[in-house]
């Protein structure tokens, strides 16, 4: 990982990370994912960041909107940050979320945290250089109105 790319984040980063490790050693494991999400918000507040959760983005592919995601939190407009709270560690695929989330909104780097284990797992994930066809992977994570049907982009 080039330096370049996280030495502007590293400061946010770090300090998101800390509110996150907060949040888990006042609660532990076993919790429900927005319990540490809303414990998450406050704690990152409580540090001076500006915090907006669920954050909506809607995905434009063609001047047509496909779907909304909704971001657990932007932090400081820079950097997003998805929750979770699952007993296995993180696999490839919450990792390609938050990338969706980076391709969808176009900002440089997001957190994913999980609170699920004894010890809190994260990792800082950077959006990939070329994101070529990623309106196609993003189905999974969208939301769409009941009875709206099934678009692809």
């Amino acid at each position: 990982m080039s330096l370049n790319r996280i030495a502007p984040y590293a400061e946010l980063t770090y300090q998101i990370i800390g509110a996150a490790m907060a949040a888990h050693n006042k609660l532990g494991p076993g919790h429900k994912e927005a319990v540490y999400q809303a414990l998450l918000t406050d704690e990152m507040v409580a540090r001076g960041l500006s915090v907006e959760a669920e954050r909506r983005i809607e995905v434009v592919v063609d001047e047509k909107v496909y779907g909304v995601l909704y971001l657990d939190h932007l932090v400081n407009e820079a950097v997003v940050v998805e929750c979770k709270a699952v007993s296995h560690l993180l696999t490839r695929e919450e990792v390609a979320q938050v990338i969706t989330y980076l391709a969808a909104t176009g900002l440089p780097v997001g957190i994913l945290i999980n609170f699920g284990r004894h010890r809190m797992e994260y990792k800082r994930v950077f959006r990939p250089k070329k994101l070529d066809d990623w309106p196609r992977y993003i189905a999974p994570y969208l939301w769409r109105p009941p009875g709206a049907g099934r678009v692809n982009p």
